[in-house]
């Protein structure tokens, strides 16, 4: 389980060293998940050992985002007082206008 363990953080760092080198305005670990996806395409099934290590970290998940709940209660009253320039530009960038805003 370890060997499966160290090549999801290998597909990882490879796809983050290939963002760094190509400049692509795309998330490493996306690159490094689609690397893993093509090579177990390559391979025609998941192993059993690689599914156990999946399973195990998607129930482990949640933990993921604990620090960040803690640091939204750890700054609540900031975010309190920009709460209308921190919902503006959430929807302004999350919407279509932003690929209009972006081209000008």
């Amino acid at each position: 389980m370890l060997f499966y363990l160290t090549l999801i953080f290998c597909c990882q760092l490879i796809g983050e060293l290939l963002i760094a080198a190509s400049g692509l305005p795309v998330p490493g670990p996306v690159v490094g998940m689609a690397l893993l996806f093509i090579g177990l395409l390559a391979r025609g099934s998941i192993p059993d050992d690689l599914n156990a290590v999946a399973d195990t970290l998607l129930t482990h998940l949640s933990l993921l985002f604990v620090p960040a709940g803690v640091g939204v209660m750890l700054h609540a009253r900031l975010i309190g007082s920009e709460l209308v320039p921190i919902s503006v530009s959430c929807l302004l960038y999350t919407s279509d206008a932003a690929d209009d805003l972006l081209q000008v």
